[in-house]
């Protein structure tokens, strides 16, 4: 004999059906990124994009809806980025982007965010020129003026630095920008510019610049370019009898770096962002953890540090939101304070992030933490 499920029971039924049909209709929330994944940044876009993906696995669901990540490749190219970032728009449909990483490229994109109304924060883009004068677009890290003046003040103080000399890559508007915050903050110091060169990202031969170097006698080289020139200059450098220390900016945190330039770029120090050794915050000592567990063949870096306190800071903005509304996820950006993360404590303000400093030297082919400076 057959049994008739009684009327509550039928309704019971019933309501988890379009309760689960609810669910399942549900938008997800998208991201958009905009990283470099081929190119000649593409080391950078790789491991950043692992942190992305550490960050999301820990975190998938804001404001009870699934974040759902539309990567796109701008292949290390001013053009190619501000395309990427209109593709993630018109096609992705995504509610904010995440990207780009250098700054030249983040800067190409940021126009197309900007016109479009879509909150956009970069991991890693330092150039104060980012922001200026926008209203939706971010940066998760400290920028050039900050950097440049912790570079001169370590130059000056524990390199006792009297004379420097400047060699920029002219082609990355990071590299300029960083060099001219180096050169102000020095001379305040009370140190000295012997000479001020320049080369172009994908250069090989270094030997004019370096043989004019040579004749000023620097106590310092403040090279602030990105790691292939940089340890190609080093091994250079070393090979024309220049002895004077190697300073560089947070482009330098590279694996390849070393791997290039070998002992060259033994004592080269650098300003960046993140080290597992000098991590003061529990977000910094989970995240080592946890990136080891999931990658234990590579060691976390700036990038992927930043990258995924990026995604963190971005869902946070979308929970004090309280809804996808672009405005107010744009308000909540603004607002941001006192955001324990993996690189640091940080705060928002005027779209950038005030946060402390690390330095950075190899030592026995090995990146190792000297100190970390707060703001």
């Amino acid at each position: 004999m057959k049994t008739v499920p009684s009327t509550l029971t039928f309704l019971a039924a019933l309501l988890l059906t379009l309760c689960a049909g609810s669910v399942m209709a549900v938008e997800p929330v998208r991201i958009g990124v905009c990283y470099p994944m081929s190119g000649p940044s593409a080391v950078y876009g790789l491991i950043g994009n692992k942190g992305l993906k550490l960050a999301q696995r820990e975190r998938p669901t804001v404001l009870g809806r699934r974040v759902e990540i539309f990567l796109a490749d701008n292949r290390s190219d001013r053009t190619e980025s501000a395309r990427a970032v209109a593709r993630l728009i018109r096609t992705n449909r995504v509610d904010a982007i995440i990207g780009g990483l250098t700054s030249s490229n983040t800067m190409a994109g940021a126009p197309v965010a900007e016109k479009a109304c879509v909150p956009m924060i970069t991991p890693w883009a330092t150039n104060p020129e980012v922001t200026r004068g926008r209203k939706w677009i971010f940066r998760a890290c400290f920028t050039d003026p900050f950097q440049g003046y912790v570079g001169a003040r370590f130059a000056r103080e524990h390199l006792e630095a009297e004379k420097a000399a400047v060699l920029i890559d002219n082609s990355q508007d990071y590299c300029v920008g960083i060099a001219n915050f180096f050169i102000k903050n020095f001379r305040e110091m009370g140190g000295s510019i012997v000479t001020r060169l320049s080369y172009n990202t994908g250069d090989l031969d270094f030997t004019a610049q370096l043989k004019a170097i040579r004749a000023r006698h620097p106590d310092v080289i403040y090279c602030p370019g990105y790691f292939k020139e940089l340890a190609l200059i080093a091994r250079q450098a070393r090979e024309a009898g220049i002895e004077a220390p190697i300073l560089a900016g947070d482009a330098a945190q590279a694996d390849d770096l070393i791997k290039i330039g070998g002992k060259a770029v033994e004592g080269l120090s650098f300003t960046t962002h993140f080290d597992e050794q000098g991590v003061t915050t529990e977000a910094g000592r989970r995240f080592v953890r946890a990136f080891h567990a999931a990658y234990p063949d590579i060691t976390p870096d700036s990038v992927a540090a930043l990258s995924y306190d990026t995604y963190n800071i971005l869902l946070d903005a979308i929970e004090r939101a309280g809804s996808m509304d672009r405005e107010k996820i744009r308000r909540e950006l603004e607002n941001t304070k006192d955001f324990h993360g993996v690189t640091g404590v940080m705060t928002m303000k005027n779209h950038d992030m005030i946060k402390p400093a690390v330095i950075l030297t190899v030592r026995n082919g090995m990146f190792r933490w000297l100190t970390t400076v707060n703001p």
